[in-house]
């Protein structure tokens, strides 16, 4: 049953069924049951959803993910102006657990914040989680490269890209000609007590 379900799943993943859709394609006699094994691929690691709306999930069959997953840590670090610390080596690989990165561990990277320009909302030494990503929407933090050194910003898109710091101390500013986005800022892990 639950292999019928994956690949249903996988077949609409363009427009996704609900339980009862799901109930009446699989000729099942309840809805609680479509639930039931879904919740049963969720826990080996076939499937991940979206709690608030069970329209939302993603499918991932051909590499089920384990219940604690390595992450990649990098130091933030200035970077040539082709590259970007992704390239080189990580520094410490973190230990977590996959469910509450809310996208395939694959996509995640780690980096170690350095300064005050994003306070209150990320601090010096919080460990910030990212998922990979070339573009982002208006108003989204992100890791990214500019004029050669990795950093935490906001964008703001107009005529020109431009970096916003949470302190507001420190100025809004255009982003360079090498600028390029490394990751969407997914999560924020303090050490502080």
């Amino acid at each position: 049953m639950q292999t019928k379900l994956i690949q249903l799943l996988k077949n609409s993943i363009d427009d996704p069924l609900t339980i009862r859709e799901l109930q009446e394609q699989l000729n099942i006699s309840s809805p609680s049951v479509v639930h039931h094994h879904m919740q049963q691929l969720e826990k080996l690691g076939y499937l991940r959803r979206n709690p608030t709306n069970p329209k939302d999930y993603q499918i991932l069959a051909d590499s089920p993910e384990k219940a604690i997953t390595y992450v990649n840590l990098y130091g933030l670090a200035h970077c040539g102006p082709k590259g970007n610390i992704l390239d080189g080596n990580p520094v410490d690989r973190i230990p977590i657990a996959s469910k509450i990165l809310g996208f395939p561990s694959s996509e995640a990277f780690m980096v170690k914040a350095k300064g005050n320009s994003m306070t209150p909302k990320i601090n010096d030494g919080d460990l910030v989680i990212a998922k990979k990503a070339q573009d982002a929407d208006n108003g989204t933090m992100v890791v990214c490269v500019n004029d050669g050194e990795t950093l935490i910003k906001k964008i703001q898109k107009g005529k020109n890209t431009i970096l916003v710091s949470t302190n507001t101390d420190y100025d809004p500013f255009v982003a360079a000609r090498d600028f390029s986005i490394i990751g969407i800022v997914r999560g924020i892990y303090s050490y502080r007590i």
